[in-house]
């Protein structure tokens, strides 16, 4: 169990990664995009697409890194209060009752969103936007894909600390 949550927290480190580049790619886009338009009057609309597609990139990729990292919002005025073990039922719960199913509803959505756009060649209705929309509608199947993995991180790391305090009878000291 140790090998394959490190190997699923390897990849999740990575699309976290993926998301530092996205941030600083989009950040070089938008100063370019401020610098063209307010000094050289050029205005770009695949540019200003560009913007939101690695927006777009950023947030649903970070997702799955985000609840990696249990750095989501929860309201933290009784969950602090109980045991580990209380903690990790419920993030077991919530994540397997609650996050797991609409995460896999994403993806069975998403996945003929996406083909659609391909099969029909679909591309920015803006002239001189971009084409090939079906790239940023992918983000949306893929970043579900990740969000599972991320979902089975927190389970197994979960699990794991049920495991350790059912070993221990320090358990009930927080309950």
């Amino acid at each position: 169990m140790d090998a394959t949550i490190k190997l699923i927290g390897k990849i999740l480190d990575a699309i976290g990664s993926l998301c530092s580049i996205l941030l600083l790619l989009m950040i070089a886009n938008v100063f370019y995009d401020v610098i063209m338009r307010y000094f050289f009057n050029d205005v770009s609309i695949a540019m200003q697409e560009l913007e939101w597609h690695l927006f777009a990139g950023m947030f649903m990729f970070g997702i799955a890194y985000t609840l990696k990292e249990d750095a989501h919002v929860r309201v933290d005025i009784f969950y602090d209060a109980m045991s580990k073990r209380k903690q990790a039922m419920i993030n077991i719960f919530g994540s397997i009752c609650f996050a797991l199913p609409i995460t896999l509803l994403i993806f069975y959505y998403s996945w003929d969103y996406t083909l659609e756009a391909y099969n029909m060649g679909e591309g920015s209705a803006d002239p001189g936007g971009l084409p090939h929309r079906w790239i940023v509608r992918s983000v949306i199947p893929a970043s579900s894909s990740f969000l599972v993995l991320a979902i089975v991180y927190v389970v197994l790391t979960q699990v794991k600390i049920l495991i350790a305090n059912g070993n221990s009878s320090t358990d009930e000291q927080g309950a």
